[in-house]
């Protein structure tokens, strides 16, 4: 007998791999295990193991990293209603759904790859996202983490995973260490899983901001992001064409008070861009309005402002740049400008 073959009427071949060494006693019943055949199964000296409550390792070694996340969700999940069939999914008709348990935390960023995470068997506890009206105890080394609104999941390595904002918000919540906080935000934006605002939003719906840690490496991440979509749009200005702006600097009227900061600058066309990189903070509506307020005045002055959000920026180069060219073509149809003088901020 090998660690893989259960002892059981209907064999578990159908299964991949992994999903027949990780079942819950339910499932084993479904292949017609009874209960005192499972008992005696996971005796000390029996093939199998209890993993977790009601999660059966159908081996007596160490699971890996794999089974452990597969274990962790068997637990986790809700059980299909009796004589309810899973349904098939797109990676095969055999491979397990698991409903209402998505993963999170160090395990979820683990999986999307990121390198300022221990590996799957060096992470201690899973953390797992459920509904928050389950009747679920953490146990073992998962952690259950109950939400109002369980976050629409990604697959990956066909696990259900959440979304890398709300999976990075669940990692912080239980980190100390200022510089492991600051690795992974940071690391959220410069290896593109997503934008700043993404994870400000997340962190602030934990109520993580007011952490000074927390609020340390956010600043970090902010000042990072701006770099990058600075960044990228240098590159939207000279892959797509666009004539040469005058880069980073300030308006003021001749003699007169001072209109603003703007990225990019053309004095000919009177064009300008700004990146909208505002993070969702508790200031966002105060903030929005000042953006409001400089737009209208520039605008009152002939100058036509086109915000771009770094995402747009990542997302959409092609667009946002045809959206500046309009802007520069169009200028000609336009009154001229009142005389600005332009400085470098």
């Amino acid at each position: 007998m090998t660690h893989n073959t259960p002892l059981s009427p209907r064999p578990l071949r159908h299964l991949s791999e992994v999903h027949r060494r990780v079942l819950t006693a339910a499932q084993l019943r479904s292949h017609g295990v009874t209960a005192a055949e499972l008992t005696e199964q996971c005796r000390p000296t029996g093939p199998w193991r209890q993993l977790l409550p009601n999660v059966v390792l159908l081996h007596t070694g160490a699971p890996t990293g794999e089974e452990r996340l597969h274990g962790a969700l068997l637990y986790a999940a809700r059980e299909a209603a009796p004589g309810v069939p899973a349904q098939p999914t797109a990676e095969g008709p055999h491979r397990p759904t698991y409903t209402e348990a998505v993963i999170t935390g160090l395990a979820a960023l683990t999986l999307y790859g990121f390198s300022a995470t221990p590996q799957l068997l060096s992470v201690d506890r899973v953390d797992v996202l459920v509904p928050r009206l389950r009747r679920l105890r953490s146990t073992g080394y998962v952690r259950i983490l109950r939400t109002a609104a369980l976050p629409t999941p990604r697959v990956v390595a066909g696990l259900p995973v959440a979304p890398v904002p709300r999976a990075l918000a669940d990692a912080v919540a239980e980190l100390t260490d200022a510089e492991a906080v600051r690795r992974l935000l940071t690391e959220a934006v410069r290896a593109g899983h997503c934008e700043p605002a993404a994870v400000v939003r997340e962190l602030t719906a934990a109520k993580l901001l007011n952490r000074p840690h927390v609020v340390d490496a956010v600043d970090s991440l902010l000042a990072e992001g701006r770099s990058i979509a600075e960044d990228r749009l240098y590159r939207m200005v000279r892959e797509h064409g666009l004539p040469d702006p005058v880069w980073n600097v300030d308006l003021r009227l001749p003699g007169g008070p001072h209109l603003g900061g703007l990225d990019a600058y053309w004095p000919e066309q009177a064009v300008a861009v700004e990146l909208d990189t505002r993070a969702p903070r508790q200031d966002e509506d105060a903030l929005w309005s000042e953006y409001a307020r400089k737009r209208e005045h520039l605008e009152r002055l002939g100058i036509t402002v086109v915000y771009i959000t770094p995402r747009k920026l990542r997302d959409a180069r092609e667009q946002q740049a045809a959206v500046v060219r309009t802007a520069l073509m169009a200028s000609g149809d336009r009154d001229p400008a009142a005389y600005v003088v332009v400085l470098p901020r």
